[in-house]
């Protein structure tokens, strides 16, 4: 998959975080910069920066919008203690698909892709025993 890292534009950063309620058909991309000599295969689908001595992994998804939530990204990063390296395309942010480079240790990376590949990610909310509503991380 071809496709220019960028920042995301700052007015378009709110409406991201603002619209991700599910995210689903979660699957592993390669970019192409990834065979270039900057980079190096590690694991399956998990590349080394040699430069910057980072280790990342890309994913395109499909978001289910319908409320106003920054879930379930955010506990997905924060889950496998990741963050988001680079947005693929933003030119198409604000579709209903989108590619993301992740970063992290590679142990979490490898953990995240065997957990989310495939899959559903959702959130709902839970009633806790003290009473109080909790949000809960599901991926099915």
């Amino acid at each position: 998959m071809t496709g220019r890292m960028q920042p995301i534009p700052e007015a378009l950063s709110a409406s991201i975080k603002l619209n991700i309620s599910a995210m689903k058909n979660l699957r592993s991309i390669i970019l192409d910069r990834y065979n270039t000599p900057v980079y190096e295969s590690f694991d399956d689908h998990i590349y080394r920066n040699k430069e910057e001595d980072t280790y990342v992994t890309a994913l395109s998804f499909e978001l289910e919008a319908d409320e106003d939530s920054q879930y379930p990204l955010e506990d997905l990063l924060d889950r496998f203690s990741l963050y988001i390296s680079g947005f693929i395309n933003p030119d198409r942010i604000e579709s209903q698909y989108m590619s993301l480079e992740f970063a992290g240790d590679p142990e979490d990376l490898r953990e995240f892709l065997k957990t989310v590949i495939g899959k559903r990610v959702y959130n709902i909310e839970v009633e806790g025993e003290d009473g109080k509503t909790y949000v809960k991380l599901i991926i099915e």
